[in-house]
């Protein structure tokens, strides 16, 4: 079954979904929306696709199945829950919003109108993170000791000035960690389970006329006694850009994970399949970070993965990988970070 898709805000990372749902069997983008009549034209002309700046008369489209929300962070909330009164699913860009009780008002009104919410976390859906969640499942690691995500990347004063809503806390919920980091803290999530407390410093050490954090560092306690570090930042310059970076350490092996490629796979229990691994999925010359430095350099192929996932939920009927509920423990961890951080570094409870 083919699914017919609208995209709501067309923004920067509204063009990734437009090329992701073009790119995925069983979707079709049939219709667009922005306030900004003149950008409905133009990016439906360039998609193909129609174009409105009613809300209303958007939702209305003939055939419309299921919406993409691509507005500001803070700006998720009205959106989601119109387009679930009206009976659409909904596929949502991260953060799923800015604070857990937006993100549980929304989870609650598409369980009433009975329609799916799936947030977009590409990473989890690598090839590479398939192998490395495995390598966890099979206690390839003894004892994990530690779990560390790193995400030090740049992003010019220019960027900050490009949009109104860039660096505040209403509407993008938080600065390095909120916006840009949150992939890889969902990805650490994923692979190591729930973190029980944090204890965290941010700052604002690059940038001027933001209210948000550009550095930040945080100290966690995951439920499975290991500890770990999360580093993030917009402060931290590089021609080409740091990729980011999740290193797994234990008692019998380790690994780090550089966006999608492993720079350290070591075991010390070999199995046959390691030197694959390694081969496969290894750094690649002149490797550098996925959007690290420049946002738009983004490859929309993983923004496809999350789709096809997102299809077959609705082609079976199932919860999708990134449901509403799993989209919420990203938010939850960095809330309490951010909690942390505002009372000078006392450990947080993540609830």
């Amino acid at each position: 079954m083919t699914y017919n898709f609208g995209i709501i805000g067309l923004g920067m990372i509204a063009k990734f979904h437009a090329a992701a749902i073009r790119a995925t069997c069983g979707a079709n983008l049939v219709a667009v929306f922005s306030e900004d009549e003149s950008k409905a034209d133009k990016f439906a002309s360039e998609f193909n696709c129609a174009a409105y700046s009613d809300f209303s008369s958007f939702l209305a489209h003939k055939g419309l199945d299921a919406v993409s929300i691509c507005t500001p962070s803070g700006a998720h909330l009205q959106p989601c829950l119109a387009s679930a009164a009206a009976g659409k699913h909904i596929v949502c860009e991260k953060p799923l919003e800015v604070s857990v009780e937006r993100i549980d008002k929304m989870i609650g009104d598409c369980d009433r109108s009975g329609v799916m919410l799936s947030g977009i976390f590409p990473r989890r859906f690598n090839q590479s993170t398939d192998e490395l969640k495995k390598a966890i499942q099979e206690n390839r690691f003894g004892t994990i000791t530690m779990a560390d995500a790193y995400v030090k990347w740049w992003r010019d004063q220019d960027y900050y000035d490009s949009a109104a809503w860039r660096g505040t806390w209403k509407l993008d919920g938080g600065g390095a960690l909120m916006n840009q980091s949150i992939h890889t803290i969902d990805l650490l999530l994923y692979l190591m389970g729930p973190v029980k407390n944090v204890r965290a410093e941010t700052r604002t050490i690059a940038h001027k006329s933001i209210e948000v954090e550009d550095t930040a560092a945080a100290i966690l306690e995951f439920e499975t006694g290991a500890l770990g570090v999360i580093q993030g930042s917009t402060s931290s310059w590089s021609r080409s850009g740091h990729p980011a970076e999740i290193q797994i350490t234990g008692t019998k092996g380790s690994v780090f994970m550089v966006d999608d490629r492993f720079r350290v796979w070591d075991f010390k229990d070999e199995v046959a399949s390691d030197d694959e691994v390694r081969k496969k999925y290894g750094i690649r010359e002149n490797f550098d970070g996925a959007g690290a430095a420049d946002p738009s350099k983004i490859d929309f192929k993983w923004h496809a993965r999350n789709y096809e996932d997102i299809i077959l939920a609705l082609n079976n009927r199932s919860v999708p990988s990134i449901s509403g509920a799993e989209a919420r423990r990203a938010v939850a961890l960095i809330s309490a970070i951010y909690e942390s951080a505002q009372s000078g570094g006392n450990k947080i409870e993540v609830v």
